[in-house]
């Protein structure tokens, strides 16, 4: 005992560990979780200063940070509400169609958006507003499902579409260094979709409705919205801009979150602007960029300590992979993506995951492709909230609780490994993948 007391890794493992209870209790506030995290990881010298406070340069961050300000001019110009009215128009004279148009319509948008904040950003106070007009009041159940369909659906259904969102791009840039393999659109989508994408779709949305009741009423006939005014058409084309400049990543090569950054400074420009310094002061969510920074941090400093490493390697030598249990090996490859999972959270686990890969492949037999394309089931299932940013940052802007982010988390997870991994296993077999 008195050798693991000495040993390189406690200090970080000890800190580390006692973050990661203290988000997946809420003993704490997130931020100031954070905060401390911050703190001890300075103080102990776990690892350098610019990994311990790598979240801040995270493009992540910067993306929550602009969602914020993009957010509030929404819905002060009064865009979101016009955009509700024509969205929830024949869509919220039942809660199962309302909570269902949210869930597509977060999912369909990132097939032409590929950033998961950017999507919560531009959704939320839009459904905020489509709710409002229903008759569901902020911090009501209901409202908590609508905001929590937003975070789900933005970052679970995602997974299914290789560019919407950052695991899928890490673990992309991954499979390619480490292994040569470059993973294609089409079939990547017709590998996860049934299963992770429209079934998955299918429990979320019932469950929400099951979890989270409501009774929406459909908007008065007689509303007007009336003509557009000058600060909603200059929002329009500033966010038409920004959209047109996210869909065409690939042709400038400027990232989301800085083309989101850029609209946020206009945004905040004296007379050019929408947003004073008092409603910017008022309505940028301080607390969750911390917490945000937090989590990215945490993820950077497991893999910069060798942590990471050391877990993986222990759960190879101790998962029941053989190559004459071939599901039993694709439950265990599950069990090991979702366990990385509490410790490096959804970005980071397939940075880890996909490096330990071959040796995956070696003990079950199954094709190196097909053990890389394994983890999406699990980092698209987070157990607890922490494990996902973009939900973190839904359940912030929708001011959700905790234990209601909880509850959604471990209900879905459930559905997905008792139901889901079955019938995801059977697809893996069907297109000749295992």
């Amino acid at each position: 005992m008195s050798n693991w007391f000495i040993h390189p890794l406690f200090l970080p493992t000890l800190i580390i560990l006692v973050t990661i209870i203290f988000w997946a209790t809420s003993a704490l506030p997130e931020y100031l979780t954070a905060l401390l995290f911050f703190a001890a990881a300075m103080v102990a010298k776990i690892a350098p200063a610019e990994v311990i406070f790598s979240g801040f340069a995270s493009s992540a961050f910067w993306l929550v940070f602009s969602g914020f300000v993009l957010g509030i001019a929404i819905r002060k110009t009064g865009l979101a509400d016009r955009a509700a009215r024509v969205i929830s128009a024949n869509l919220t004279d039942s809660w199962v169609r309302m909570v269902a148009s949210v869930v597509l319509l977060s999912y369909a948008l990132a097939f032409v958006m590929p950033s998961n904040m950017g999507r919560i950003a531009l959704l939320m106070p839009i459904v905020a507003a489509m709710a409002k007009r229903s008759g569901i009041a902020d911090g009501s159940r209901a409202w908590f499902g609508l905001a929590l369909a937003v975070g789900f659906g933005t970052f679970q259904l995602s997974a299914t579409i290789l560019p919407a969102n950052v695991p899928n791009l890490v673990m992309s840039g991954a499979a390619e260094g480490s292994y040569g393999i470059h993973l294609n659109y089409l079939p990547y989508l017709w590998l996860h979709t049934p299963v992770l994408g429209m079934l998955k779709g299918l429990a979320l949305i019932g469950l929400i409705c099951w979890l989270f009741p409501g009774k929406p009423h459909a908007p008065k006939a007689t509303e007007h919205p009336g003509p557009m005014s000058g600060d909603e058409k200059r929002l329009a084309w500033l966010l038409a801009a920004v959209l047109g400049l996210w869909v065409s990543e690939s042709l400038h090569g400027i990232g989301p979150a800085w083309v989101g950054l850029v609209a946020a400074c206009i945004t905040l420009l004296p007379r050019v602007g929408f947003i004073t310094s008092e409603e910017f002061a008022s309505g940028v969510n301080v607390r969750t960029c911390f917490y945000v920074a937090g989590i990215l941090a945490l993820a950077s400093t497991v893999t910069e300590t060798g942590l990471g490493s050391v877990m993986g390697e222990k759960l190879l030598a101790v998962m029941p992979l053989d190559p004459g249990s071939p599901f039993t090996s694709f439950v265990a490859l599950t069990g090991i993506t979702s366990l990385l999972n509490f410790i490096v959270t959804a970005n980071g686990v397939p940075a880890l995951y996909t490096t330990l890969a071959e040796s995956f492949s070696q003990a079950t037999g199954f094709p190196l492709l097909s053990v890389i394309m394994v983890q999406v089931l699990g980092y698209s299932t987070p157990l607890l909230p922490y494990m996902a940013s973009p939900i973190v940052v839904a359940m912030a802007l929708g001011q959700v609780p905790a234990k209601a982010g909880l509850k959604l988390c471990l209900a879905l997870a459930v559905v997905t490994f008792v139901i889901l991994m079955p019938l995801d296993y059977g697809w893996f077999r069907l297109l000749g993948q295992l």
